[in-house]
């Protein structure tokens, strides 16, 4: 199993180019279930999540091929894939496939509503909180779906096409939002979703749905209205810049100074992370050719911060943050809101010797003059970032083991740090 050794200590500077977002990408794959034509999509990154959900397309029927992805001049070239649903083969989403990664669940939407039926294994993925299935389920019940539960699978039919209702989640869900607005493309009148998910990559898919001819609008709102439509074309689209990868990267200047300019990076996709980074002391400048992260080396000032749905501070960005607050000049109040369990990075950022204690769902964290190398365990994707971070700023050496974690949504992170500077490098078993 590979590892990730890290030899503390080095400032960043230079140009990290950002790529897609993995959460962007996800639902938009899962979109071309929706048409017998090609949909294409642009920027998409090469990560363990995308190449396992495309698999578990492959499973249904769909094809695909990639193009424009290529290495030159160590600069880093987005791919764009071309997925072909024309023959879906198999409804069926097996155990063995959804058990690996829990967004491959979402599949359960468009098959149904282009399909009349589905059956879809309860999901797996990280273990970072219960996140059930119940707003799904209710929701594509409001659509008119018949739906049991069977020896671990969700069996789903709407033999007359799904119908048109207003639905209200009980909380915002991400997920059962990108679920419901794709169903609801093909049902039959109007949906309209209150209290849905704002993210920027509902926004992003509603507008490719539109690209392939669907009546989405209000996406970036809390509420969502979709006009069904008997069918979907094919697409161009291109996936937005991932901003939990923007933010990590500019936290992680924050916390070893430098000046890295994240090409590409969009400061609308995360500005409440932005603000918040601000306020440590490093200087955030939004240029042209993306956002430009500066930090002279002085103290980190800290800042309490409390994760919210978009617009707030992002749950995917919590632990990045907790690290750079365990060298922060004094003591940080960090309140997780989104999940229930997702504090398990604090017993390994306290391996590299940061104070952090825990009350309920916040974590109080008295900052360190310095943190010192140590062997840890990655125990999901965001916390096995914040161990680089960590690991970044310690003083002599930082095995990170389990890093299979950060190939779901990092890409090629070693390389990119390593070319601003940082002691990094990937340990292969």
């Amino acid at each position: 199993m590979d590892r990730i050794k890290i030899v503390g200590g080095n400032e960043l500077r230079g140009r990290i180019p950002i790529s897609g977002a993995k959460n962007a990408a996800l639902p938009l794959i899962i979109a071309s279930l929706l048409t017998d034509d090609t949909l294409t999509l642009e920027n998409v990154p090469h990560l363990a999540d995308v190449e396992q959900l495309i698999r578990i397309l492959g499973n249904h029927g769909v094809d695909h091929s990639v193009n424009g992805r290529r290495e030159k001049q160590g600069e880093l070239y987005a791919r764009t894939i071309n997925f072909s649903a024309r023959n879906i083969v198999d409804t069926t989403a097996p155990y063995e496939l959804v058990s690996k990664m829990r967004a491959s669940f979402w599949v359960v939407g468009p098959l149904l509503a282009r399909m009349g039926e589905a059956r879809v294994s309860l999901p797996g993925g990280c273990a970072i909180g219960t996140r059930p299935v119940d707003l799904f389920i209710d929701g594509l019940q409001a659509l008119g779906a018949a739906i049991d539960v069977e020896s671990g699978y969700v069996i789903a039919t709407a033999r007359n096409r799904l119908r048109g209702n207003r639905y209200v989640f009980p909380k915002v869900s991400v997920g059962a939002t990108h679920v419901l607005m794709m169903a609801a493309t093909l049902a039959r009148g109007e949906t309209v979703l209150e209290n849905a998910a704002r993210e920027p990559e509902v926004v992003n898919l509603a507008d490719c749905l539109n690209a392939m001819g669907a009546k989405v609008s209000g996406a970036g709102t809390s509420t969502i209205t979709i006009e069904g439509v008997e069918s979907l074309s094919g697409a161009r689209h291109r996936v937005i810049p991932d901003r939990i990868e923007t933010g990590t990267y500019a936290m992680a200047v924050a916390m070893t100074g430098g000046d890295v300019l994240l090409e590409g990076a969009r400061p609308e996709l995360l500005q409440s992370a932005l603000d918040v980074l601000a306020k440590t002391g490093a200087e955030i400048t939004p240029t042209n050719e993306g956002i430009r992260v500066k930090r002279n080396g002085a103290g980190i000032t800290p800042v309490d911060v409390v994760t919210e749905p978009f617009p707030g501070f992002p749950t995917d960005l919590q632990a990045q943050f907790m690290a750079l607050m365990t060298m922060a000049k004094g003591k940080s109040h960090i309140t997780e809101t989104i999940f229930e369990n997702r504090f398990m990075h604090v017993q390994e950022l306290a391996r590299l010797g940061a104070h952090i204690s825990l009350s309920g769902q916040t974590a109080v964290i008295d900052g360190v003059s310095r943190l010192r190398g140590a062997p840890v365990m990655a125990t999901d994707l965001r916390a096995s970032v914040s161990l680089v971070i960590a690991g970044l700023a310690a003083e002599g050496e930082t095995i990170v083991n389990r890093v299979y974690h950060l190939d779901r949504g990092f890409e090629r992170l070693e390389e990119k740090l390593s070319n601003c500077g940082a002691q990094i490098e990937r340990l292969s078993s």
